[in-house]
């Protein structure tokens, strides 16, 4: 992406894109029971919340009555039909993560199986995106975290912590190719989980072969333990590999999302937000719900002077159903230089 004279201007920049992710897989109803919503209509009311006070993306997980993260296709089928009656504009991305899981019992926080995982190209009716990441990583989501943000929750459970410490991403390079063809095939946007920037290398990759050819959607994940850290450097460095196409938007974690939510609202980028990333507020006197941390954000970007996007600018942006014919198609489109011609081209011939 190229900062030019004039890119931090709000008229020289896209309209706030706002992802909610309220559904806080990783909490039980117990940490923020104000908050986190457990029966089917409380958790479609939730969406319509979250669209309401300004979220144009819902990041999407289920959970079932007894408060536990759903393993269950029929049950997120059921929630994204919820939501998309209730509010049919809004983008739903479902987490391609550790909630998802067939009728039998799974392992917490544990990533499911490959096959199960490739089940999220079958839901019905099918969501707009589902993330992907690319590249087996650890996902130590308590590395950087403090003793007061799990005062009270479950997390202060030895066992629970130590489960969610050691957790990894398991993201080899079939299962990435495999996974991303099912999702082509039924229709569903890849919106990539990056890392850092060995991730976003191999989605250039993935794209240079032609395994994905269409808008390049992706998050900047940074909670460290793995992943990138939340600085002013590791983001620089992330964006400045990205195309001028990219859709990105910034992730963090804890009371590090309000301050990397900043940046990217400044620097022209998207954000997200909800009790899935951070429970409290600044001063951590209190929680703070995925409504209030959605509405905290809309005011800031409008002290920036950047509107924050309608649900059909949203879907123009991220180009929602759009897919490219050729690989030189989709590598214009999103501004990457073409393939090299002739000679050596080592991995680009190498179509999977």
């Amino acid at each position: 992406m190229n900062f030019l004279d004039g890119s931090l201007y709000p008229e020289n920049q896209q309209p706030l894109i706002i992802t909610a992710a309220p559904y806080a897989p990783a909490w039980v109803p117990a940490d923020f029971p104000e908050d986190i919503a457990v029966t089917m209509e409380e958790q479609v009311q939730k969406a319509v919340d979250c669209y309401e006070a300004g979220a144009r993306v819902l990041h999407l997980h289920v959970r079932e009555l007894d408060g536990k993260g759903s393993k269950r296709l029929s049950k997120f089928n059921e929630l994204i039909a919820g939501v998309r009656r209730a509010v049919p504009d809004m983008i739903i991305q479902v987490g391609g993560s550790i909630s998802f899981a067939p009728e039998t019992e799974g392992a917490a926080a544990k990533w499911l199986s490959d096959d199960t995982r490739h089940m999220l190209a079958e839901l019905d009716p099918k969501p707009d995106q589902v993330t992907v990441t690319v590249n087996t990583s650890q996902m130590n989501v308590v590395e950087h975290w403090e003793d007061a943000d799990i005062r009270g929750t479950s997390m202060e459970d030895p066992e629970v912590y130590n489960a969610y410490k050691e957790m990894t991403v398991p993201a080899q390079p079939g299962w990435a190719e495999e996974h991303i063809r099912r999702l082509n095939e039924a229709g569903i946007q890849s919106a990539f989980q990056c890392y850092n920037i060995n991730s976003f290398e191999s989605v250039e990759r993935l794209m240079r072969r032609g395994i994905y050819k269409g808008p390049l959607v992706l998050n900047w994940v940074a909670i460290g333990g793995g992943m990138d850290m939340p600085s002013l450097y590791s983001l620089a460095n992330f964006v400045r590999a990205l195309p001028d196409g990219a859709v990105l938007t910034v992730e963090s974690s804890m009371r590090n999302v309000l301050p990397i939510n900043m940046m990217g609202i400044a620097l022209g980028l998207h954000v997200r937000c909800g009790t899935e990333d951070n429970l409290w507020n600044q001063a951590r006197t209190e929680k703070m719900s995925t409504v209030e941390q959605i509405r905290q954000l809309v005011r800031i970007s409008q002290e920036f002077g950047r509107p924050i996007a309608t649900a059909a600018q949203a879907r123009e942006i991220c180009q929602i159903d759009v897919f490219y014919d050729t690989v030189q198609e989709s590598l214009a489109r999103n501004g990457f230089a073409p393939n090299r011609n002739g000679g050596q081209q080592g991995f680009l011939r190498k179509v999977a």
